[in-house]
């Protein structure tokens, strides 16, 4: 992975968001700015499954001239090694590993972040995967299953294996998306790993992403519902890391933002279902309404018909003013990015 890295600055790169970050989303966010490199929507992985031809598409038809890494979760090693090999007669720029997924139907399948609690079955996992991918072979991660003081064993259990990169969402799946993430474990990472180490978790703009280059040191960062809030924060890094213009976006751009990501999501599906259609642009909306006029979340949340949901945004969206930088401190949906930018 060390050759996608740019020379001057750390990678940007897009966090996999399940249902939400698929093909139609990386065509939007690259008209705005563009990560180094994509993470699809995980391939769901077991003994009868098959690549799912939908997530398959980020892949096949991704004409953003950015890699794409395929992502896999599951347990069950012959049906992971026989995944992976079919991926690689793809034009993937590598496969990974889920061990992150916090959610309770993944942890109950012992899946994702379930495969955090038994290090032998996880080294046992890494080996069987790394003898059968021949390109790059990357791993997500949390920092533990119930808390950081984990990190060590997992972090032991990586170095054994040639991985070719390591994510850290730095918190762990008992935390699921709440509270400050753990820099200090991704900075454990860059000081053992002899792979590149990619920071996630908590990076909301420029001075949070800023913030945790500087305590973690990783080679990376990835962004999800920091970019799903605000599909600027690519170039508004690059900018900063590098010394360019910063892109300020208005409440207009994010309407046309709303607008572009409708219309490429009602051009995919195979039969418009103006219901369908509100639903799965409310699984986006309620990270770009989160912290702005609370009518218009609450608008956002209630509205079931196309046109109750371009009445609310053309509302409270048809304005020239710049959009606030970064959520509420005190907001769920964005926990515990406020620390990252605390000096310590």
């Amino acid at each position: 992975m060390r050759d996608l890295l740019p020379a001057h600055r750390p990678a940007l790169v897009l966090a996999p968001m399940q249902a939400i970050t698929d093909l139609p989303f990386m065509r939007v966010l690259a008209r705005r700015s563009l990560p180094d490199w994509f993470v699809c929507e995980y391939f769901r992985v077991h003994p009868a499954s098959s690549l799912n031809p939908h997530i398959l598409r980020a892949i096949t038809e991704n004409n953003t001239g950015r890699p794409v890494f395929s992502q896999l979760i599951g347990s069950d090693l012959a049906s992971l090694r026989r995944s992976a090999v079919m991926l690689e007669g793809y034009p993937v720029a590598g496969i990974d590993l889920n061990l992150g997924c916090p959610a309770p139907i993944v942890c109950r399948k012992a899946a994702g972040g379930a495969l955090l609690r038994d290090l032998e079955a996880l080294n046992r996992l890494l080996g069987g995967l790394r003898e059968v991918i021949a390109g790059r072979f990357t791993v997500k991660t949390r920092v533990g299953y119930v808390g950081s003081d984990e990190f060590a064993g997992l972090l032991e259990i990586f170095r054994r294996h040639a991985i070719d990169g390591l994510t850290i969402h730095a918190r762990s799946v008992h935390e699921r998306y709440q509270g400050p993430v753990h820099t200090d474990c991704v900075l454990a990472a860059v000081g053992t790993l002899s792979c590149p180490v990619i920071a996630n978790g908590n990076i909301v703009d420029v001075p949070s992403g800023l913030a945790y280059h500087r305590r973690s040191r990783a080679a990376g960062l990835m962004i999800g519902r920091g970019a799903i809030r605000n599909p600027w924060i690519f170039g508004q890094l690059r900018a900063a890391f590098c010394g360019g213009e910063l892109i300020i976006p208005t409440y207009r751009d994010l309407l046309s933002y709303v607008r572009d990501l409708s219309e490429e999501i009602a051009r995919e599906a195979p039969r418009y279902e103006p219901l369908g259609h509100v639903q799965r642009m409310k699984r986006t909306l309620g990270y770009v309404s989160h912290g702005l006029d609370p009518v218009f979340e609450h608008g956002v949340r209630r509205c079931v018909k196309p046109a109750e949901l371009w009445a609310i945004c053309e509302a409270h969206l048809s304005s020239d003013e710049a959009l606030p930088s970064r959520p509420p401190e005190d907001s769920k949906l964005f926990s515990g990015f406020a620390k990252l930018t605390e000096e310590t």
